[in-house]
């Protein structure tokens, strides 16, 4: 294991992360932590010359519609569904005094 986590570091992460640990569980995240980072490590020298980036696996498509506005004045129809109703808007008995 090439990455050797310091206490510090632990003791870092943990109040980051609002954690109180034990030294044992201390001692387990120290050897995860450096595990992890063998595994960069280890990634880091893959040849990836003429792979192009990505951001997803699967490829990814925006699916939304164009924003048009299909029936967009109809203030008059909806108006005259109510009993009694002004130029904008619905009439109702006022509630608060």
């Amino acid at each position: 294991m090439a990455n050797v986590i310091s206490d510090a570091t632990i003791e870092y992460v943990g109040i980051l992360a609002k954690l109180e640990l034990s030294e044992e569980e201390k001692e387990a995240a120290k050897r995860d932590m450096g595990r992890m980072l063998d595994y960069i490590d280890k990634l880091n020298e893959l040849d990836t010359d003429g792979v192009e980036p990505m951001s997803h696996v699967f490829p990814v498509h925006n699916v939304f519609r164009e924003d048009v506005v299909e029936n967009g004045d109809v203030r008059e129809v909806l108006l005259a569904n109510g009993p009694e109703c002004t130029d904008e808007a619905f009439v109702v008995p006022k509630t608060i005094e």
